[in-house]
């Protein structure tokens, strides 16, 4: 067959696993958020007390994502990733069987916690396992499929979540998420790691934790990117994430020009990477940034929200931006860093990317009394641009690799 003729993608093994892996643990995790809001709320919960505790979940995976990156250097990174995923089925499963009318919203918020902490040790391994299981020339079409089948996971799940919990009921929907969980493990534990790749004696614990923060800051083009992210993400997308919701049911009276433009989104993202990863882009950073540019289309929308078809399309066009860097940051990072440390900038990486995430939507509400709802759309769009023009001044952005010194 075609598709697994040897030297194709699909030809490797351990990166078939791997993919299969992903695509189950996504449906079920993404399945997961739907049974813990009908959950929290028969336990007597409220909007509040549901953004409190699934905000617990991102905070763990904050702390706890640069010693996950330790770790996933030190110990192989399958089983890194095993034992994350074995503890988050765990905890899932032990909450098919506590009645909700009774449950504290602290244990919730503790099993959440606990989750995140999953979260940190699975994300900082699944990126640095990569060149384990392929070549560098395949590293870019390897990340893009992988991207794309999260991504599409990431839409369908909910709708499971959604079926799930009206067939059956939020807790036993989350006896799904542990099988699925499980299943993912299956997968992961017939992978063959080249675990020698890369690794060098131990150091102690804080001495390789700093390590991984330096690599960070003395390659300009990395530190420059990740801090880019962070603060676009804190400042534009968590107020679209927040106001999109609450104008389009304003505007349009429904619910649905909010499913459709996350969907939109996401496969604005999935169609963006397969293309990018199919063309010849000579500088892969600057690419990148230019087309992450598009993320205004979805905040200028919501600031002048004609129509609700008008908001879905905004929504799939700015989805275009993301799909650059499923094609590009990843493969930089596991062609540019070292393999021994490729762990620690991973899951520094995650840190950044979700860090700030959660202080920029509490502070959405106080900014729009303070400027304006459009107002604060337009000018997060406006900061946007300016954060991209200026970080593609930083060394080595342009080419998502340090500039060859000059003999």
């Amino acid at each position: 067959m075609k598709l697994f003729e040897a030297g194709s993608l699909w030809s490797f093994k351990g990166y078939r696993l791997f993919w299969y892996s992903s695509t189950i643990f996504v449906l079920g995790a993404s399945a997961f958020p739907i049974a813990l809001a009908v959950t929290i709320l028969d336990a007597g919960g409220t909007a509040t007390s549901l953004g409190l505790i699934l905000g617990a979940r991102v905070l763990s995976g904050v702390i706890f994502a640069p010693f996950a990156g330790v770790w996933s250097d030190r110990l192989p990174r399958k089983q890194v990733m095993i034992a994350a995923d074995l503890s988050r089925a765990a905890i899932v499963f032990a909450m098919v069987f506590v009645s909700a009318p009774q449950l504290p919203h602290f244990w919730l918020a503790l099993a959440v916690f606990l989750m995140g902490v999953g979260d940190a040790f699975g994300a900082a391994s699944a990126g640095a396992i990569m060149p384990s299981l392929l070549p560098d020339d395949k590293l870019p079409a390897g990340n893009v499929a992988r991207g794309v089948v999260i991504k599409t996971a990431s839409i369908i799940g909910p709708g499971i979540g959604g079926v799930s919990v009206f067939l059956i009921g939020g807790r036993l929907t989350f006896l799904f998420t542990a099988i699925a969980f499980a299943i993912g493990t299956y997968f992961l534990a017939h992978i063959k790691e080249d675990i020698n790749a890369g690794k060098k004696e131990q150091e102690a614990f804080m001495v390789e934790l700093r390590e991984g923060l330096r690599t960070v800051r003395e390659i300009p083009w990395i530190g420059a990117v990740i801090a880019m992210a962070s603060i676009q993400l804190m400042i534009v997308l968590a107020a679209e994430n927040v106001l999109l919701p609450v104008i389009t049911r304003r505007e349009f009276g429904t619910n649905t020009a909010f499913a459709l433009s996350a969907a939109a989104f996401s496969i604005g993202g999935i169609i963006s990477a397969i293309v990018s990863v199919k063309l010849k882009v000579k500088h892969e950073g600057r690419f990148s940034i230019l087309v992450w540019i598009l993320l205004v289309i979805a905040p200028l929308s919501l600031a002048f929200p004609i129509s609700e078809t008008f908001v879905i399309v905004a929504y799939l066009l700015a989805g275009l931006s993301v799909g650059p860097w499923e094609a590009f940051w990843s493969s930089a990072i596991q062609r540019e860093v070292p393999r021994e440390l490729q762990g620690r900038v991973f899951s520094i990486d995650h840190m950044g990317s979700v860090g700030l995430m959660p202080l920029g939507m509490a502070l959405v509400g106080p900014a729009v009394t303070l400027f304006g709802e459009k107002e604060l759309l337009i000018g997060a769009s406006i900061f946007h641009v300016v954060v991209c023009a200026l970080v593609l001044f930083v060394p080595g952005v342009k080419d998502f690799k340090m500039p060859a010194k000059k003999a």
